[in-house]
């Protein structure tokens, strides 16, 4: 057992100031993916703050006609909402496509943007890993990657996302709402939270030491249809393999507006604007489909047994779009 420091805050400033000093702490709330890196010593925090007493669990419009959702609301809240599953249709279904009743009950909305990959190679202390010890090598490049990430990837880390609900959130265009130990407030979009790995993949978000989520920011709902499509080994309680949250709306016979974000292929929850662009103004077909996929999949990388999730991904975007526009052929 590593010794670590334990202490439950009564309030924001508490947190802020417990987690500023002690170098290595780290917040917890639900815990479903921290407490499991501290029991394989995959993580072996100095402090924890439980955060879980702090006010951060309502879920309330905002004037722009969106959400804000607080930082400790459980995934099984957030998807059962009136609101959620009226105006934002595609996150309640990523979220309820992910873990388990039991998980989804405890787990939180930051936390679930935060939780760490599940490659097996970072989850075993006894093989090389960059992304638990930097410079050790990636065990995963010529090993067994058939979960990794095809998008994103770096000689130093092929290790995929996890996060169902984190991919309809970049569909959404969703941003997190922070404190900084200096108390000053920052909002950032998942493209600005998340990091590619590059030579330093130990890092994965930008936020600083001791910075706290305290909220997701939701815009206005978009107009459209919504959907999210998981392909997954089995029904329940799995990974995606490959995953799409697709947002598309149709004037007349052509695609007015498009978002689509993916999952289980990217070393962060990915999206690709140029993909999205392309479909514009056009009228949905088979051979535009390939065509944004062509965009997306032209820095794919395949390892050996993750190859097949370029073509799998490929027909799974064509079958979520061929479902939002209502297109067979």
């Amino acid at each position: 057992m590593i010794a670590f420091d334990y202490l439950r805050a009564a309030d924001r400033d508490q947190a802020l100031s417990a987690a500023q000093a002690r170098d290595g702490a780290r917040f917890i709330a639900g815990g479903t993916n921290l407490l499991d890196l501290m029991k394989l010593q995959v993580e072996a925090p100095r402090r924890l703050v439980d955060i879980g007493a702090l006010d951060l669990r309502q879920i309330e419009r905002t004037d722009d006609g969106g959400l804000r959702i607080g930082a400790l609301v459980s995934n099984a809240d957030l998807a059962a909402h009136p609101l959620v599953r009226a105006r934002y249709p595609v996150l309640s279904r990523a979220i309820l496509a992910g873990a388990s009743a039991q998980l989804r009950n405890k787990a939180t909305t930051a936390g679930n943007l935060l939780q760490r990959t599940r490659c097996y190679f970072f989850y075993d202390p006894a093989v090389p890993c960059n992304k638990r010890t930097p410079g050790s090598g990636c065990s995963a490049i010529g090993g067994f990657n058939r979960i990794m990430a095809v998008l994103g990837t770096s000689e130093q880390c092929i290790a995929s996302h996890p996060s169902d609900m984190a991919v309809a959130m970049r569909a959404l265009d969703a941003r997190v709402e922070t404190v900084l130990p200096s108390g000053e407030r920052r909002a950032l979009s998942l493209d600005e939270l998340y990091r590619l790995p590059g030579d330093t993949p130990e890092v994965e978000t930008h936020l600083q030491p001791g910075e706290l989520i305290i909220a997701v920011l939701l815009p206005s709902p978009p107009t459209g249809r919504q959907t999210y499509r998981k392909v997954r080994d089995r029904a329940s309680y799995a990974f995606a393999l490959v995953s799409v949250a697709g947002i598309v709306s149709m004037e007349q016979d052509r695609i007015s507006g498009a978002a689509l974000a993916f999952g289980g292929v990217g070393t962060m929850p990915w999206r690709d604007r140029a993909a999205e662009d392309l479909l514009v103004g056009q009228q949905p077909r088979r051979a535009l489909f390939d065509q944004a996929a062509d965009t997306l999949l032209a820095a794919a990388i395949g390892h050996g047994e993750n190859d097949f999730k370029i073509p799998l991904l490929r027909r799974t975007l064509a079958a979520v779009l061929g479902k939002l526009t209502e297109t067979v052929a």
